[in-house]
């Protein structure tokens, strides 16, 4: 894999302390974000369903999984010659043990009002958490950056990519018993429109140079429009 990005972007010490701490706040919201989605017990994003399945076979806990696909999503940038940034790393590192977390501080909802509100209080947190890191523009995600690796390599269309891959991955996970429902759907139709709207609003503002810098590191996902374009066709995670 090739070096690890890590853009020299001109601004004061406020704009980097606040990138990297919309990044660490992002990463880790995201992670409560996904555990209240799995609590709310209607169904979750297709990458969590994979995390699901997975974790009912091995026995692994739901946290640990999740930071082990990632890994793995990472290493499959090999071949299609992407390069990660300091907040893809964190991204592996940090979501999982978050997500842990959330699934330890919140029960498991059974009642449909409670799960339709704690369904819709994760989604709202994805979204707003997806803004926060993709925002800081330190690096993609793993699931975004393969995406946007496939869409550059191979010159499909980045919803055609995204939408292969997403399937893919539905697909495993239900089939190792992972949790499909109405809840994977709505997060499909709803998190691009969210994402849309809170992607604009914490984007940090750079200079034009910086921007063009962090638009390589990012490999494309630095600039707002392709930004809300990948994570709207997340997550996740």
């Amino acid at each position: 894999m090739t070096a690890i990005a890590l853009p020299r972007l001109a601004g004061s010490r406020t704009v980097w302390a606040r990138r990297i701490a919309q990044l660490l706040l992002g990463l880790f919201l995201y992670g409560i974000g996904i555990s209240l989605m799995v609590r709310a017990g209607i169904g979750v994003p297709p990458w969590d369903v994979l995390s699901q399945g997975v974790a009912a076979h091995t026995g692994l806990p739901f946290g640990l999984v999740t930071n082990i696909i990632g890994a793995l999503v990472l290493l499959l940038w090999i071949p299609i010659r992407q390069r990660p940034g300091a907040g893809t790393l964190l991204n592996v590192l940090l979501i999982g043990p978050s997500a842990q977390l959330g699934l330890w501080l919140v029960p498991q909802q059974t009642v449909p009002a409670a799960q339709a509100l704690v369904y819709a209080g994760g989604l709202a947190l994805v979204a707003l958490a997806t803004g926060l890191y993709i925002g800081a523009r330190l690096g993609p995600g793993p699931r975004d950056g393969l995406m946007t690796g496939i869409h550059r390599r191979t010159g499909l269309r980045i919803w055609i990519a995204r939408t292969a891959i997403e399937v893919t991955v539905l697909i495993a996970g239900w089939l190792l018993g992972g949790q499909f429902g109405v809840g994977t759907i709505a997060f499909a139709l709803l998190i691009g429109p969210m994402v849309n709207v809170t992607l604009p609003l914490l984007n940090v503002p750079v200079r034009p140079a910086a921007v063009a810098a962090a638009g390589r590191a990012a490999d494309g996902v630095g600039d707002g429009a392709a930004a809300a374009d990948a994570a709207g066709e997340e997550a996740t995670s």
